[in-house]
């Protein structure tokens, strides 16, 4: 799968990776629904690291499709809400 880090660019994660990044989405989804904004804080720096570490990055003038889009580091929690729909960052 293709995953975008808006401002930064494209990582290419194996699909088994999906179950880790779902659980950080869902933690972060819980934070932002009770208004805790040092655990979103944490939980976002969490999940983009994660794609950084387990990931491959594209070269910048690769442009793939990307299955999931994930906001900037240095985003807030409201920005982080007016992304979502219902099912968090990542689709289950």
């Amino acid at each position: 799968m293709i995953v975008r880090i808006m401002g930064e660019g494209q990582w290419k994660l194996a699909d088994s990776h999906f179950a880790e990044l779902n659980a950080l989405d869902d933690e972060l989804l819980d934070e932002m629904e009770s208004g805790d904004e040092a655990g979103f804080r944490r939980t976002l720096d969490a999940l983009l690291e994660a794609v950084r570490r387990i990931g491959s990055q594209l070269p910048d003038d690769a442009l793939e499709p990307s299955e999931l889009i994930l906001p900037a580091p240095d985003s807030t929690l409201d920005e982080v809400r007016s992304m979502l729909g219902d099912d968090g960052l990542i689709p289950g």
